[in-house]
């Protein structure tokens, strides 16, 4: 992640100079550029996008064996300026830059510690037959990545917290199927931080009629040394799932039934120099309806973070460091190392727009018992979904 570390005057010049060289290059282009390609005149179009994301997220866990008890409460805002090229109906190209704004309510945070970092990227849309194509390259929003992700991988606190991804990714979608493939290069080698990078993929396909579900999620994180402290970590983790649909059969907004494997490699390569395979199977069962929502996933198998409470060289904790998901897939293990893991979901989400996303929820962790709960308010806007349907400029 790029962090800014701004006073107010320099919080001040940041914004001017943004606004002004987006108003600038805007100007320069939309008046004086014309190209002719195929026929058709290329004329640069400005677009915008505005994003707001707002939690409240109170934990109440038990004595803190996987995660301390504590209360996430804040709100970010996300505004984006650029220019956009359409070379043909099916075809175009958009450069963005955007300022992420966010505070932890109580913090007591100065004005220019809301700035956390610049987003700025490239995007390709295109479209073949029945296929559409995006490329995005640069920094930009976790939102891009829209396939189906189990918590083992990343936790909602991430997502929360870190909203964004740095390198690329390539997406395709078809009338009834999904796939995306990125980097996510998270750390630059140096004196203190530990070079780090994440390859990710997922995709699903719906056949027989949408109900019958096919799909995966797979990621390779490096975990590499500094200067300071030499030493390697691979974690990889391998989802394979299937599923059926029954919403279309019972007239229920949602109900659905998924029966997945989760299968993950890690080496500590100088800790340990071997791999370990920790691995179990996942049910997920999700029923909607009056946009009242429940979903359980239900997990038995190993321990999936099984070097979560060990020391690198530099005798640190590895902790979320390493691991991105919920700290509960700490599989407390009965005699046979295997053992179970329940995230019973509760929630309700009301129809107000197409703009916003509001969802009161109840989380409740099980791992060799009750192991605690969460209440959930969130509430989401997304500019784009409004005028990317009158304009064709929406991210999708």
């Amino acid at each position: 992640m790029l962090t800014l570390d701004l006073n107010a005057d320099k919080m001040k010049s940041l914004v001017y100079s943004i606004i002004a060289a987006v108003s600038a290059l805007f100007a320069a282009m939309h008046p004086a550029f014309s190209e002719t390609a195929g026929g058709h005149g290329i004329r640069p179009e400005f677009v915008y996008d505005v994003d707001f994301d707002f939690r409240f997220d109170n934990r109440e866990y038990g004595s803190g064996e996987f995660s301390p008890s504590m209360t996430i409460f804040g709100a970010r805002l996300t505004p984006y300026a650029g220019i956009r090229i359409r070379t043909s109906p099916d075809d175009s190209h958009r450069v963005m830059i955007g300022v992420d704004i966010m505070k932890d309510f109580g913090s007591g945070a100065a004005p220019g510690d809301l700035f956390r970092e610049i987003l700025l990227y490239y995007r390709w849309d295109r479209s073949f037959a029945r296929t559409d194509m995006s490329l995005v390259a640069g920094i930009f929003p976790r939102s891009e990545m829209e396939g189906s992700w189990s918590t083992a991988f990343f936790s909602d606190s991430l997502k929360f917290y870190d909203n964004s991804l740095e390198g690329l990714i390539l997406k395709f979608r078809r009338p009834s199927a999904y796939y995306e493939i990125g980097c996510d290069w998270m750390g630059l080698y140096g004196d203190e931080s530990r070079e780090r990078f994440m390859l990710f993929s997922s995709g699903e396909a719906r056949v027989a009629g949408r109900k019958l579900i096919l799909g995966y999620a797979a990621s390779m994180y490096h975990y590499a040394g500094s200067r300071a402290v030499w030493g390697v970590v691979d974690n990889m983790l391998l989802n394979p799932y299937v599923g059926a649909d029954f919403a279309g059969m019972t007239g229920m907004q949602k109900l659905e039934l998924r029966l997945g494997w989760l299968q993950s490699m890690q080496n500590d390569r100088r800790q340990v120099g071997h791999y370990v395979f920790a691995q179990g199977g996942e049910l997920v069962a999700a029923a909607r309806n009056w946009n009242v929502g429940m979903e359980n996933r239900l997990f038995y198998g190993t321990d999936m973070m099984p070097y979560y409470d060990s020391l690198d060289a530099g005798g640190r904790k590895y902790g979320n460091s390493l691991y991105f998901g919920d700290p509960f897939w700490q599989v407390t293990a009965d005699g046979t190392g295997h053992g179970f893991y329940d995230r019973l979901e509760v929630y309700y989400e009301p129809r107000i727009a197409s703009f916003l996303r509001l969802k009161v929820a109840a989380v409740m962790h099980f791992n060799g018992g009750f192991s605690g709960w969460q209440q959930i308010v969130s509430l989401k806007f997304d500019l784009q979904s409004i005028i990317g349907k009158a304009s064709g400029s929406g991210k999708y």
